[in-house]
């Protein structure tokens, strides 16, 4: 019986790395084929790796927490293995031929790490330093638990013994100490400081560094945290979700300069023809009809008339794509935000958009969204009239280099132009805002593409028929 790696699978375009977020199976246990073995997050998606055959998980060589890239061993399995077979246990290959070994180098000498001939430091402080982390083979300590790479690395940057690493209580399988450990005890940790990783005698001269970690430590911090003075307050830490968004947020108005155009459009009669076919097209094609897909709609057509707006940026290069891959920013239950992606939108009628729309909706609701589900998009909307606002200013989504934000629809009145005279009537009125990034797109471009998705809106006609 073969024992075999299991790799981190692709998961949809431009995906490099995953978070492992749950251990589902423990080592020595029975899988079956396609039964899932640990869980994993991508970007914005959470998702199963599945196991490839019948078998046993012989062993786990990554940990809770860590970050692993696509590629990258996860687990080495038995195929058609049983639990409680020798094989598994009697089978502890050096993992560092098992993982993919950061340092492609052949296996250290111990010899030249012995020779430690510094007076400065104390013997047993170098040896803590440098001898039982990353520098050795081995992934487990005496007590024979398990430490990630990611683990190791930070102990050996926080000067933490072997000693001590074992001492931390961890949380992942099997007791396994997991980032969220290690770094919580750093936060906590009220001892020696830690001990800088290259013990040279120029770094001895300094006073030891205080802990990374160490609340005191930010005292002098340019921008330190908000503290109440007049009250409580709750501290909230960012979920992993929330984190990736700030920092895709941050990093587009980093690489864009932001340029945003505003225009009213009356959408009476598009409001009137969607009451009046709502039944119907619900009855005929078993979806329901919003306003998104007649949004949608309006903003295809006038991306098939300014290409210009369907467009990335690589390098000095503008690349203008030929399909056209809506995104629909979209709320979670958790109050996150996620964009998934209308695959060639232009090649839908108003039925395949309604249907498109409601499903991935649907999904983003129930977290079932898989990676492709988000990516590939070549522009986006976002309907912030579900919110009830008005208008917004949102931020693109990179490397895209345009948003439109589709306000709410509310009644106004407003100036008529009939045949007799200028009249004033109760209108439904909604604004449109494009955002869009001025290293490619200037005032014209931005401007008239956001004027022509109003023009198709305002000249949507009532007697229009419901689609076949």
């Amino acid at each position: 019986m073969a024992i075999i790696e299991i790799l981190l699978p692709k998961m949809g375009e431009s995906v490099a790395e995953a978070t492992i977020t749950n251990l589902l199976v423990e080592p020595g246990s029975s899988v079956e084929a396609d039964e899932a073995i640990v869980e994993i997050a991508t970007d914005k998606v959470d998702s199963e790796v599945p196991a490839p055959e019948d078998g046993v998980l012989v062993e786990w060589l990554i940990a809770e927490g860590d970050v692993v890239p696509v590629g990258a061993a996860i687990a080495r399995y038995e195929i058609g293995g049983e639990a409680g077979d020798s094989a598994p246990s009697a089978a502890p290959a050096p993992a560092s031929a098992a993982e993919p070994a950061p340092v492609a180098e052949p296996a250290p000498d111990p010899a030249p790490v012995a020779p430690v001939a510094k007076p400065e430091p104390a013997p047993e402080v170098i040896a803590a330093v440098s001898a039982p982390l990353d520098s050795t083979p081995e992934r487990t300590g005496p007590s024979g638990r398990f430490y990630s790479p990611l683990v190791r690395s930070i102990a050996q940057e926080e000067g933490i013994s072997m000693e001590e690493l074992e001492s931390i209580s961890g949380s992942g399988s099997e007791g396994r100490v997991t980032k969220k450990d290690i770094l919580g005890y750093l936060a906590n940790r009220g001892g020696a400081p830690a001990v800088s990783k290259a013990a040279t005698p120029a770094a001895a001269a300094k006073p030891a560094p205080a802990p990374a970690y160490n609340v005191s430590a930010t005292s002098h911090d340019p921008h330190p945290a908000f503290k109440s003075v007049t009250g409580g307050y709750d501290i909230v830490e960012m979920d992993r979700m929330r984190k990736l968004i700030s920092k895709h947020m941050v990093d587009s108005v980093h690489t864009s300069p932001h340029v945003t155009s505003f225009v009213e459009a009356d959408v009476t009669a598009l409001v009137q023809w969607r009451n009046k076919n709502k039944n119907a097209f619900f009855e005929k094609y078993g979806e329901k009809l919003t306003f998104t897909p007649i949004l949608a709609e309006a903003i295809i057509k006038a991306i098939g008339d300014f290409p210009g707006v369907n467009a990335s940026i690589d390098g000095d290069n503008i690349v203008i794509h030929k399909a056209i891959h809506l995104g629909m920013a979209a709320a979670l239950p958790s109050g996150n935000l996620i964009v998934p992606v209308i695959k060639y939108a232009d090649q839908y009628n108003l039925q395949g958009l309604a249907r498109q729309i409601n499903d991935l909706a649907n999904r983003a609701r129930q977290g079932k969204l898989g990676p492709d589900d988000i990516s590939g998009g070549t522009y986006t909307m976002s309907n912030v009239g579900t919110f009830g606002n008005v208008m917004g200013t949102p931020i693109i989504n990179q490397p895209q280099v345009g948003i439109i934000a589709l306000g709410a629809i509310r009644k106004r009145p407003a100036v008529i132009e009939t045949p007799e005279g200028d009249v004033i009537g109760i209108r439904h009125m909604m604004f449109l805002s494009h955002s869009y990034d001025h290293r490619v797109v200037d005032g014209m471009l931005g401007g008239s593409f956001v004027r022509r998705v109003a023009d198709y809106l305002e000249d949507f006609s009532i007697d229009r028929a419901l689609e076949g």
